[in-house]
């Protein structure tokens, strides 16, 4: 199903956005349709990558853990 969405700009941004559009064999409708899918994409993924983030916060409470002890692990590791 689809819905009409009536959106306000100023005039020059619409004459280029309609030129680009025509330029590239679409229409203004499918530039704005495919813009906010990215910007909605875009959104769940960082929602994802902060689950993430979130999840390790306080992992390492109450640890001491320096500089050296990271050198150390990395030479362990990858030499």
């Amino acid at each position: 199903m689809t819905a009409k969405i009536t959106l306000y700009s100023e005039d020059k941004l619409i004459r280029d956005v309609k030129n680009f559009a025509k330029e590239h064999n679409t229409s203004v409708s499918k530039l704005v349709s495919t813009f906010f899918y990215t910007l909605l994409n875009d959104a769940d993924e960082k929602k994802s990558t902060y689950k993430i983030t979130n999840s390790l916060l306080g992992v390492l409470k109450d640890k001491t853990i320096t500089e050296e002890d990271y050198k150390k692990y990395r030479e362990d590791k990858y030499l």
